[in-house]
């Protein structure tokens, strides 16, 4: 082998058994160090994960395009423009989530009529079920009786 080859192993081994001797007496800096790079890791990938989840929503749609339902007026005196164009933006967006509300509402989620049919006596046994579980509670709530037996 070459002595190179060997002076570089010793010298891995060498830093591995400083770190070893470092950490051991240095217990609390070292568990510190660690927990906030854990923390710090975490903190990245919840930031990674914001990022992915709004950049699904907003970017997957494509360029955007103007709304066919209201068509841009020119300002004659040009005052104000940016203020307007911000709060025209804004209400472009909730305009088009609100669309996409309204269409998710419409859209029929049920294969059957059998289907739309047990969902809605479903709905209306929760109802009932949850009518019932209000009007059978106490108004005064220091009433309670903890005895089984009344």
């Amino acid at each position: 082998m070459d002595t190179r080859a060997v002076n570089k192993e010793m010298a891995l081994i060498s830093n591995v058994l400083a770190a070893y001797t470092f950490i051991a007496d240095h217990l609390e800096r070292a568990a510190l160090f660690f927990v906030c790079g854990v923390c710090l890791g975490l903190f990245l990938t919840l930031l990674a994960l914001v990022v992915q989840i709004s950049c699904r929503t907003e970017c997957r749609t494509g360029p955007r395009r103007q709304p066919r339902s209201r068509p841009r007026v020119a300002k004659e005196d040009g005052e104000g423009s940016n203020s307007d164009s911000d709060s025209d933006s804004t209400s472009d967006l909730s305009a088009r989530r609100h669309r996409r509300f309204e269409r998710t509402l419409r859209t029929n989620v049920f294969a059957s009529a059998e289907e739309l049919e047990r969902a809605q006596r479903l709905e209306e046994r929760e109802r009932i079920i949850r009518e019932i579980w209000m009007n059978g509670q106490p108004d005064v709530p220091g009433t309670l009786s903890t005895s089984r037996y009344y």
